[in-house]
């Protein structure tokens, strides 16, 4: 089945960055769509010619002779999966810093090269990096959520009517948003994911790091599947899978470099106390969570454990998504003090306001889901804007002063 063109949210970020900016770099894991993005741009909105560095020959020339190379290009460029060769970074560098216009170098990268020690710092200054992440819901059914803006203005999506009880949910969390899998069957979608990972432990891993070990990497990754959305003891996890617990940490470090896990630091402030600071890891995508767990949606239906993780790691996702293209995009943290309240996710932004985020796989909802949420509204004051407890029954329903429960399906319907 050919894939459908689905507009990206962050389209109109990166225009605005070559528009200003002499070098604009697109991350994210393989298969989220970079090339489909730069090569809509190059031939719709900002003519460039486009290389890409999985392509043998080109890697071979850029390699060999990096300098030779970028001095061949006329600008505007686009160099896809600049990873492969991140020594052509250097002859970027040079190359803008003889001609400082915009929008000379756009480049997309399957590997965070924020990480990579070499070349880190080759374009700080000269560079606005930009992430783009699986499909969000919200872009699935081309329509442009406003679920995060709504929150901060101390609102939430008036949703009633919409689809009860986990079961209405577990197709399209399993499913996920990487665009070759979606809309393939789960049998097809399980073999994406096969061909995938071993592709990344594979080719990707020695981007990053000299490794003597692969199969202990794919082992962390099917390992943090089964603890997605838990705090994190890497000592028990190294324990557990026999290795040195600042092997782990490392190993653990490589696998969000390459996205497929993401790193929630726990959030306090000055005005909490009895904080536990703990991180929270989760698997990327939930599409990819099912595959390293073998679920399948009926499973997700009759386990109510495994659903709470499955739905709170594919609601951290989606706020991920839908703040990669806000313009004040807030930071995501998770909440739990040593009394036992929590609140899954957090987020803040630059000016200090707060909306906080339960996540529920009950149809009902009872005053005492929001304890977490009331204690950081009472006290925050005037800096708590909005609590919300997200949970598969029909109705948004009002819970007090800047709190309701919102239906599932409210974070991308108006």
């Amino acid at each position: 089945m050919p894939e459908r063109f689905i507009p990206r949210g962050v389209h109109g970020l990166v225009l605005e960055a070559l528009a200003d900016t002499r070098v604009v770099v697109i991350l994210g894991a393989r298969q989220v769509g970079k090339s489909t993005l730069v090569g809509q741009i190059a031939r719709e909105d900002r003519p460039a010619k486009v290389f890409t560095l999985d392509d043998h020959e080109t890697r071979v020339a850029a390699t060999e002779d990096p300098t030779g190379f970028i001095a061949s290009l006329t600008p505007p460029v686009v160099v896809d999966e600049i990873q492969h060769s991140p020594e052509l970074l250097l002859a970027i560098k040079a190359r803008v810093d003889r001609d400082p216009s915009a929008g000379q170098f756009l480049l997309t990268g399957s590997a965070n090269l924020l990480t990579a020690p070499r070349i880190a710092d080759a374009l700080t200054g000269r560079a606005e990096y930009l992430r783009l992440l699986p499909f969000s819901q919200g872009e699935l059914r081309q329509t442009r959520e406003t679920f995060i803006p709504t929150l901060f203005e101390g609102k939430w999506p008036h949703v009633y009517d919409a689809p009860v009880g986990r079961a209405a949910y577990t197709d399209l969390i399993v499913a996920g948003g990487y665009p070759t899998a979606v809309e393939r069957s789960p049998a097809r979608r399980t073999r994406f994911f096969e061909s995938y990972i071993e592709t990344i432990i594979q080719r990707d891993l020695s981007t990053l790091a000299q490794l003597h070990d692969q199969a202990n990497v794919r082992k962390l990754l099917i390992a943090l599947g089964t603890i997605s959305g838990s705090l994190t003891n890497y000592d028990g996890l190294a324990r557990d899978l026999s290795v040195a617990p600042n092997t782990l940490r490392a190993h653990t470090s490589l696998l969000e470099a390459l996205f497929l896990v993401t790193r929630i630091e726990a959030w306090s402030s000055n005005l909490l106390s009895r904080v536990v600071k703990t991180p929270k890891l989760y698997v990327a995508d939930t599409g990819l969570l099912a595959y390293l767990t073998g679920a399948d949606a009926a499973r997700l239906t009759d386990d109510g454990q495994l659903a709470g993780a499955f739905f709170e790691t594919f609601v951290v996702n989606e706020l991920r998504r839908q703040s990669s293209w806000e313009e004040d995009s807030p930071r995501q943290y998770h909440y739990r003090d040593r009394d036992g309240r929590e609140v899954d996710v957090v987020l803040e932004r630059r000016d200090g306001s707060v909306v906080g985020i339960e996540v529920k796989t009950a149809a009902s909802i009872a005053s005492s889901d929001f304890r977490g949420l009331r204690h950081l509204r009472d006290k925050l004051g005037t800096r708590f804007k909005m609590g919300v407890v997200i949970y598969t029954g029909a109705n948004a329903l009002p819970f007090g002063d800047r709190l309701a429960a919102v239906p599932l399906c409210g974070m991308w319907t108006h």
